[in-house]
């Protein structure tokens, strides 16, 4: 059983990578995330001509999270329990699409696009924190309940737990760039404490691994990128991987998404 993770920027401008890449992959279960769409211009021709089952979770051009699988599609759930929203200067907040899960093949996927803090000193940094906290929450509750079960928190997490995951360290705390900042790492490692394990990186080791290049300055070729797309995975589905890979080709080429698949193989 293999499934990914993918950050698509747009699943319509992208409609015909992500149709290749499903069947050069032979992926079983995807979890997309920015679709910028919303359910009534959601491209769901492209994945059912595959025998794929599709969720999706759009409200407008932003956002927008998606599963696809080949291996069965059951009690969709839109947004986790918890989960906040985000209002602007004092506004009523309003729940973003950025959250779906779905039970794939015995597994609980949920496809999360989790927000951008934009800057240290944003509104949009605790509305972030906040979200990823109630986001733990959520997922420990899961395996508290059932130490069995088998969950995969997959997406763009815009969080790079590590120095080693931007390429240059330094460059981002002396200009207090966000996705490395203390209280988002603390985050990150708070939903690891709750029994989650990031399954790629025993993987794919090493400084230089990444799984986003900025689209400006040339990011890609210079190898300046950042590792932000992550799978963690409950104890008994971490127990099931047999591997895990980057598919840094795909971040290749004309029309590229500026995220990569991130993929990781499950033993039956």
């Amino acid at each position: 059983m293999k499934i990914a993770t993918w950050n698509v920027n747009s699943l319509r401008a992208r409609a015909d990578r992500v149709e290749a890449w499903l069947r050069r992959s032979d992926c079983d279960v995807l979890a997309i995330q920015e679709t910028k769409c919303t359910d009534d211009n959601f491209p769901w021709e492209l994945f059912e001509r595959m025998g794929y089952e599709v969720a999706h979770f759009g409200t407008n051009q932003w956002n927008g999270v998606a599963i696809a699988s080949r291996i069965g599609l059951e009690d969709v759930e839109r947004a986790f329990l918890g989960q906040p929203g985000f209002g602007k200067a004092g506004a009523d907040p309003v729940q973003e699409s950025r959250a779906i899960a779905a039970t794939c093949g015995g597994v609980r996927v949920w496809s999360l696009y989790v927000p951008n803090g934009r800057a240290l000193n944003d509104e949009h940094m605790p509305y972030k924190l906040s979200w990823l906290d109630s986001l733990k929450n959520h997922a420990q509750g899961l395996v508290t309940r059932n130490p069995e079960a088998q969950v995969a928190l997959m997406g763009d997490w815009n969080i790079a737990p590590l120095d080693e995951d931007v390429w240059d360290i330094d460059l981002f705390l002396s200009q207090g760039y966000t996705h490395v900042s203390e209280p988002e790492r603390a985050a990150f490692r708070a939903i690891e404490a709750a029994g989650f394990t990031d399954v790629v990186r025993p993987y794919t080791p090493g400084p230089g691994v990444y799984t986003y290049w900025d689209y400006t300055q040339l990011r890609f070729p210079k190898k300046q990128g950042m590792r932000i797309d992550f799978v963690l995975a409950s104890p008994a589905l971490a127990a099931r991987v047999t591997g895990a890979s980057i598919d840094r080709e795909e971040r290749k080429g004309k029309g590229a998404s500026d995220h990569a698949p991130v993929l990781v193989d499950l033993a039956e």
